[in-house]
């Protein structure tokens, strides 16, 4: 038995270090232009859709080339790496999500968006809130809980 312990410790060490790792999640944007998704790290490969410029997308993986991501709905794809863009967006969730001023639930409304919406992120997420634009100009905070792709 007591050879059976290092064993055990080694397993929960590394399910200790996965675990820490797994609220790490990175994600990335589609650039200026729409880009083209497959199902292997190729573009000889079969062409899954096609993503929308900056649409969010969940990093898995990455190549020299690649970078196989999930989108908001699960389904996992491959992506070249010079489309993927450095602008930070998130996408609504909730049927109709509220942008407030300021980051507080009794902040004045400054407006309304619809679930899939693109919100532009312009500071990272704070006390379950984050600052957010519109493609129309405006801005405000939507609650993290609302959105996907930070």
């Amino acid at each position: 038995m007591a050879s059976g312990r290092p064993i055990a410790r080694l397993a929960f060490a590394l399910a200790a270090f996965a675990a820490a790792g797994a609220g790490a999640t990175e994600f990335r944007t589609i650039g200026e232009q729409p880009a083209v998704l497959y199902d292997a790290p190729s573009s000889k490969a079969d062409r899954l859709f096609v993503a929308s410029r900056h649409y969010p997308l969940e990093v898995l993986v990455k190549l020299d080339q690649w970078t196989k991501v999930r989108d908001v709905g699960g389904e996992v794809a491959w992506v070249e790496n010079r489309l993927l863009g450095e602008r930070r967006t998130a996408l609504v969730t909730v049927p109709l999500a509220d942008i407030r001023a300021a980051a507080s639930a009794q902040s004045p409304l400054v407006f309304e968006a619809y679930k899939q919406v693109l919100l532009e992120v312009l500071e990272p997420p704070a006390n379950e809130w984050v600052k957010v634009r519109h493609r129309d100009g405006q801005q405000g905070y939507i609650r993290v809980a609302h959105v996907w792709g930070l």
